[in-house]
């Protein structure tokens, strides 16, 4: 048995995954976000204990005997938050997430500092990075940038509370901006720009690899014997792991809090200035690209809400009874949180555009939907020119439940989409797989691999013909909007 554990935006998600691959249990528990001001976006890190503590005790819960006989634990965990903790190992002030928008200022700061921070990273700085929360710290709130002894990612605040070990993997670490992409090692020009140095970050490990082990009280509370803590991965890479995304060209895309769409690579290959993320993988000598939309699913369960619906299921119901063979006079621009890929535009707003006096809660949500799949068009258009290869595309994640938002990201991206059994687990189920390579050393594509197709996604044509017009009035929409932002 296996036991991954993923602290998203959302929730915490725990698993147990045994020796064959199943499912055997799993539990959450959900956390809240904190928006203070404008473009701020902050978790208290106390919140991601104690729903890793609820998470584990709810599935401790008819399944004491497979937490008994876990092997190894592992991580997966949203990416970029700046975790600060102090001499005392004491958190300094809450933990600034990665669709805070407050640091565009900073970004253009850090690479003053560093000519060289775009070849050094692969990336271009962005608003989301942990580095440019950093430089805004120092000049906003210089008394807690003092106290700064250790920055930690947010899984690997988790790991330091499960092992007391500060460690963190190659493919979160990326993220940071202070990492050498291609060398897999901290920069030290890049630490040195925000003021920082390589003894107040965590050590590097392969995603596959051992950091520490769960110490006597922890283990003794979740009723698990003190078995192996393995690196783990971010969440994207994790879930690549988890649906079997780690050969080069073999993609996926991410339908959770933000949208992601992500290409395993065998080498390293930048392409910053399109503001296409370029990552470690959490298999060692492998790496990815990846384009981002900041609010995915989030979109959904915003217009839910303002719609009034008691879930999404009701209104992807209503949805589902419109005429889809033709086109929507609304349109809806995603940027509830800004945007990264392709606009890298942290003061985006979302918008709705077509409204009349016979627009309906479903016209809405229909709206919702194709704004976000227009934004993973944007994405791929970027990946493309990126010189990015695309094969098999799969779908992962929460709104991957969803055959109706399938359909129109299949139409809108003009590929099929592949949907595969677990899919939704996402990258908890990721974290268990490399929590399995880490202790008994199997090859990557022996654990990795993809699991049962449930069935494919095709576009349909009607579709396809309107959608490809729609999208270019979503990006004239955009760029006529841009300046008022």
């Amino acid at each position: 048995m296996y036991l991954g554990i993923d602290l998203g935006t959302s929730c915490v998600k725990v698993i147990i995954l045994d020796d064959n691959d199943v499912l055997v249990a799993q539990a959450s528990s959900p956390l809240i976000v904190s928006r203070p001001a404008p473009l701020w976006s902050e978790q208290n890190p106390n919140d991601w204990w104690q729903a890793t503590n609820l998470a584990i005790a709810e599935l401790k819960q008819g399944n004491a005997d497979s937490l008994k006989q876990v092997k190894a634990i592992s991580l997966s965990g949203q990416m970029h938050g700046a975790t600060l903790l102090d001499s005392d190992n004491m958190i300094i002030r809450p933990a600034i997430l990665w669709n805070d928008g407050r640091c565009e200022k900073q970004c253009k700061t850090l690479e003053a500092r560093e000519p060289k921070t775009r070849t050094i990273t692969g990336n271009i700085a962005m608003p989301g990075f942990t580095a440019p929360k950093l430089v805004w710290l120092q000049e906003n709130e210089p008394e807690n940038f003092s106290k700064i002894a250790k920055v930690l990612l947010p899984k690997d605040y988790l790991r330091f509370l499960m092992t007391g070990d500060f460690a963190s993997d190659m493919s979160d670490s990326a993220g940071t901006l202070w990492l050498d992409v291609e060398k897999r090692q901290w920069s030290e020009q890049m630490l040195a720009a925000t003021d920082l140095t390589i003894a107040q970050m965590p050590i590097l490990f392969e995603g596959i690899e051992i950091t520490g082990y769960l110490n006597t009280d922890i283990a003794e509370q979740w009723g698990m014997n003190q078995v192996p803590v393995i690196a783990g991965g971010g969440d994207n890479a994790a879930g690549a792991a988890g649906i079997g995304v780690i050969n080069p060209n073999e993609a996926f895309l991410s339908l959770g809090t933000s949208g992601v769409y992500f290409v395993a690579n065998e080498t390293y290959n930048p392409n910053p200035d399109s503001a296409v993320h370029t990552f470690c993988h959490c298999i060692p000598n492998t790496w990815h690209q990846m384009s981002v939309v900041l609010s995915a699913a989030s979109c959904l369960t915003w217009v839910t809400k303002l719609t009034g619906f008691s879930d999404e299921k009701s209104l992807l119901d209503e949805v589902a009874k419109l005429d889809f063979s033709t086109p929507s006079s609304v349109l809806f621009l995603p940027y509830l949180s800004g945007e990264r890929t392709p606009h890298n535009n942290p003061n985006a707003q979302g918008v709705f555009f077509g409204l009349d006096h016979n627009t309906g809660p479903a016209v809405l949500g229909r709206a919702v939907l194709e704004g976000v799949a227009f934004a993973f068009a944007d994405g791929q258009e970027a990946l493309i020119a990126a010189g990015t290869q695309i094969d098999q595309v799969s779908v992962i994640g929460g709104g991957a439940r969803s055959a109706l938002w399938g359909k129109i990201l299949a139409s809108v991206l003009n590929r099929p989409l592949t949907y595969r059994k677990g899919a939704e687990i996402g990258p908890a189920f990721g974290a268990a797989r490399l929590a399995k390579i880490g202790v008994t050393k199997l090859a990557a594509s022996d654990v990795c691999y993809a699991s049962d197709v449930d069935f494919v996604i095709e576009p349909d044509k009607t579709m396809q013909d309107y959608y490809t017009a729609q999208h270019k009035k979503y990006q004239q929409l955009y760029l006529s909007l841009k300046n008022n932002f």
